[in-house]
């Protein structure tokens, strides 16, 4: 049975299907000896396929890894970085970081913070950064200055950004600093490029600090689990991948095109 290409890589754990897709546009990939193409569909039983000149098959699959991630500021959410910067991979043990297929599930921006999702599921990846896909994420923000209850209003209600409005957030306000600044807790059923600073500077309070508490139920801190400290990660708990997988089944019922966009915040 013939299946794309960067879908088999993503099953066996090589990489997400996206990562998967710029391997084999840079033209580190082989099928047989030939360099692949993309949108190329092979055999996964008889062809063989290479990446950087590495026999890769089911069978050296390694074991699927589920992580939460606390991603300190400074650590971009990549697998490597051209200019040398500190990746979220760094962040771990040596035998983590090479030959186990692991990545970022999304991203946080540089400067931003807290829960990560890593894994080497390049299915559950696929699927949860569909960009219909709507997994609740909870985050604590600090803004300039005191937002009104007519911008609160309006940020719940959503805002136009590229022309698109963003959909309903749950916001509400936790602390007003004396120091003009205050503290929101935002709960975001979608992942728009830089959503929340986005927003927030459009209705001229610019982020200050931004820090992601939660993926749906799970949480850098959950009762029965040690809490997740900035640079520390855990394993997930049967429950979350549960969960998780089960967000699968959802977007299989529901499945729409893919689109492009990435989700950083």
């Amino acid at each position: 049975m013939h299946e794309r290409l960067q879908k088999v890589l993503s099953s066996w754990g090589v990489a997400s299907r996206r990562q998967a897709e710029q391997l084999i546009a840079q033209g580190r990939v082989q099928v047989n000896h030939e360099v692949a193409h993309l949108g190329q569909k092979v055999d996964p039983v008889r062809d063989r396929i290479c990446v950087d000149g590495v026999l890769v098959s089911p069978a050296i699959q390694p074991d699927p890894l589920y992580l939460l991630l606390n991603k300190p500021a400074g650590v971009v959410s990549t697998c490597d970085d051209p200019w040398g910067r500190r990746t979220v991979l760094d962040l771990l043990p040596k035998d983590l970081q090479h030959g186990q297929g692991l990545h970022p599930v999304g991203r946080l921006d540089a400067e931003s913070t807290g829960a990560l999702l890593l894994t080497n599921d390049g299915d559950l990846t696929f699927y949860l950064t569909h960009p219909r896909h709507h997994i609740p994420k909870t985050y604590q923000v600090w803004v300039e200055g005191y937002p009104t209850q007519e911008t609160l209003r309006q940020w719940r209600q959503g805002v136009l950004l590229e022309g698109r409005k963003t959909l309903p957030a749950q916001v509400s306000v936790v602390q007003r600093h004396p120091d003009r600044k205050t503290l929101l807790e935002i709960v975001l059923k979608e992942g728009r490029n830089r959503q929340i600073r986005r927003v927030a500077d459009q209705l001229g309070h610019p982020v200050v600090l931004l820090h992601r508490t939660a993926i749906g139920p799970i949480r850098l801190q959950n009762p029965g689990v040690p809490e997740v400290l900035p640079g520390c990660y855990r394993p997930l708990t049967d429950t979350e991948v549960g969960f998780l997988n089960s967000q699968i089944a959802l977007t299989l019922i529901n499945r729409e095109p893919m689109k492009s966009e990435e989700c950083r915040v």
